[in-house]
């Protein structure tokens, strides 16, 4: 290629020669030179109606992907308004790029009142990013991209940031450089650990998987690890799927009692993925999860060796790569060790454990899962997500993902579906979202509408911030800003042009009086269906006792 271009221009092209098909953004005077180089190119662009939403839409197409999600954001309140959805792919380990301007060069750091200017606005993402850069000479543009994918892809996933002065976008670079051919780098693994890890997994007799976020792309190499084994396999929330069906899958909560007794009753404890985060591993904040004492950990990132729970091997690398490698040190058939009695028994104490709420909580899940079992489910946080948290499972990896556990951001639900259904054409989404939650992104409806996204927002409306009065309630404090009104939302639906249906699945107004067999869920069955039919968004309002 020849002649020349500007740093906006060459700035697309570098991202479509990182395989970047998708960008979330509102453009404003301080990015406009970014977007001169989108028309034409092989990159969609998607609006959201605020910056937040953009940020979540990157992450939920990055989670149903396995792509980076992108974000073209202004300077100062753009950027500032996406460090919700950074700290939550910062906790997710979500792979994210987040550019945005900065004011011109030689305004930064005199903060004397310039349009959207912050005293350091890199200094302030460095403390959630996993890096945070400043183009500071125009030909050093694709180094910097190069090693904004790196750190994102090669690593523990994460958001990255990289800001563009406005001074520098309209100046003039030569020709795109040709691609570096990045070196395949080594696996890194330790055979020796491997080695150690397999002698330990045959002197077990009662073996148990634990599986996390970092494990959903190595569905079929736990699968046989755990068949070798005999082992359970316990999934946490972000790992929901990955053993849908199988006799070995434990879909359930590592804060749940029963959970926790098939961890003290093990001898040996394989955990790939999974940071033993409070959220997932004390949610109750009881202070009764133990640490295994004999513990193989699987992790690319090497942080966590030398962390609060010590592991008797640990093994540094991709999920599916060093689980791979691990099982290929074992016999393809294993002495039988009641791995299958094990995760059922666990499976039947953690349901007869649940509140009866719950499970009729489940039981909506089952019923949307069973009617359309090819949709990706993503949750905001809300009651019928904490049920499917604690016990339920997803039809497969990748279709169960939100933002109850961990960083916990209430708003995350709907943009991320219309993320994801950007990411899974026309494959459905199911959005999961309380009626408090969703008066954080109701925007998020109009970019549904304009990307024609299927996806289908099932509004779970209680009232109000109702886990939250639960809670105010059994600590004995007065309930206070817990019922907040909500608007009609198949009207807000049709404002879009979205067809919308309300509905209730019983009769009892008494949640604490909702138990198992009580729901009618051929009404939701009906919904789901005639939703699905219509092909683009569409919103089904349930009406919760």
């Amino acid at each position: 290629m020849s002649g020349t271009m500007t740093v906006g221009v060459m700035l697309v092209r570098l991202l479509e020669r990182h395989g970047v098909d998708t960008v979330f953004g509102i453009p404003g005077v301080h990015t406009a030179e970014l977007y001169r180089g989108l028309a034409g190119s092989g990159i969609h662009h998607v609006t959201p109606r605020d910056e937040q939403d953009a940020g979540f839409m990157a992450d939920g197409y990055a989670r149903a992907s396995g792509k980076p999600g992108v974000c073209l954001l202004i300077t100062g309140p753009g950027l500032t308004n996406a460090i919700t959805p950074m700290a939550q792919a910062r906790a997710d380990s979500i792979p994210m790029l987040v550019i945005s301007g900065v004011n011109a060069r030689a305004t930064l750091g005199r903060y004397e009142g310039y349009l959207h200017e912050l005293p350091d606005q890199a200094a302030m993402i460095r403390t959630l990013a996993l890096s945070s850069e400043r183009l500071e000479r125009p030909k050093d543009l694709p180094s910097l991209i190069d090693h904004a994918f790196a750190k994102m892809t090669m690593g523990r996933p994460g958001p990255v940031h990289i800001e563009i002065p406005t001074d520098l976008m309209e100046a003039e670079v030569g020709a795109l450089p040709p691609a570096a051919v990045p070196e395949k780098p080594a696996s890194g693994i330790d055979h020796g650990a491997v080695e150690r890890a397999a002698r330990i997994c045959a002197a077990s007799t009662k073996p148990l998987i634990l599986a996390g976020g970092g494990a959903v792309w190595a569905e079929a190499e736990i699968r046989d690890l755990a068949e070798r084994l005999d082992a359970p396999v316990v999934t946490t929330t972000n790992g929901r799927g990955l053993l849908a069906g199988h006799p070995l899958d434990v879909p359930a909560s590592p804060s749940l009692a029963a959970v926790r007794d098939l961890m003290r009753d093990s001898d040996l404890v394989i955990a790939i993925g999974t940071q033993f985060g409070p959220t997932d591993y004390d949610a109750y904040v009881d202070g009764g999860f133990v640490p295994p004492g004999n513990l193989i950990r699987i992790d690319r990132d090497e942080t966590v060796e030398a962390g609060s729970i010590p592991a008797t091997v640990f093994i540094k690398g991709d999920a599916a790569e060093a689980t791979g490698l691990l099982s290929s040190h074992l016999p393809l058939a294993g002495v039988a060790k009641a791995g299958a009695a094990r995760a059922a028994d666990t499976r039947d104490a953690t349901l007869a454990s649940l509140l009866p709420k719950m499970k009729a909580m489940i039981e909506v899940l089952s019923s949307i899962r069973d009617t359309l079992p090819d949709a990706t489910m993503v949750g905001d946080s809300t009651q019928l997500v904490y049920a499917g948290n604690l016990y339920w499972e997803a039809s497969g990896p990748r279709r169960w993902f939100n933002a109850a556990t961990g960083y916990g951001a209430l708003g995350y639900g709907p943009p991320a579906a219309v993320g994801a259904g950007v990411a899974l054409g026309d494959a459905p989404v199911i959005c999961l979202v309380g009626d408090g939650g969703f008066q954080f992104c109701l925007g998020a409806l109009g970019a549904a509408r304009d990307e024609k996204t299927p996806v289908i927002f099932v509004v779970w409306n209680n009232q109000g911030y109702q886990e939250i009065e639960d809670y105010m309630l059994s600590r004995d404090i007065t309930p206070i800003g817990v019922r907040p009104s909500a608007p009609d939302f198949t009207m807000i639906a049709a404002a879009y042009d979205i067809p919308a249906e309300r509905i209730r699945l019983c009769e009892t107004d008494h949640q604490d009086a909702l138990a198992p067999g009580q729901l009618d869920l051929t009404l939701l069955v009906a919904a789901l269906r005639s939703a699905r039919r219509h092909g683009g968004p569409a919103l089904i309002e349930i009406i919760a006792p």
